[in-house]
């Protein structure tokens, strides 16, 4: 029962908004970053290929950011309070994203690659955050 009631206050309805567009935020960066290695028409030819660049990432938020808070009361209180909360989801979840690349997905997890996904991921979820305050 501890379990629920400890999810219970990392789990806000109002949050929906801020799920759905860190996700469309993951997804972009991901598709950007894999345009960046391989060409669309390569891309377009193995269909498969995004989920296996989205899949370690993308499980690996649905099992973390929860965790951390990135959809309890307080994430949607503010940028002030949000976009900390969602950077802070962010660093364990792309170590979760580097480590299912590693072990479980093809792509490995290269020192380069963690900086660039740490860095550009924090970025891209902190920013979409600010930005969805600032129009609210």
């Amino acid at each position: 029962m501890a379990d629920s009631s400890f999810l219970a206050t990392r789990l806000d309805r109002d949050a929906v908004p801020l799920a759905v567009g860190d996700l469309i935020a993951l997804i972009v960066l991901l598709t950007i970053g894999a345009i960046n290695h391989h060409s669309v028409e390569y891309i377009s030819a193995n269909p498969l290929y995004l989920l296996e660049v989205y899949a370690p990432f993308l499980i690996g938020w649905v099992l973390v950011a929860p965790l951390i808070g990135a959809y309890s009361a307080g994430a949607v209180e503010t940028a002030k309070s949000s976009v900390p909360l969602v950077v802070r989801s962010w660093i364990p979840t792309a170590i979760v994203g580097l480590a299912l690349r590693a072990f479980v997905f093809r792509g490995g997890a290269a020192p380069a690659f963690a900086v660039v996904m740490l860095v550009l991921g924090s970025i891209a979820l902190g920013g979409w955050r600010a930005l969805y305050f600032k129009f609210r």
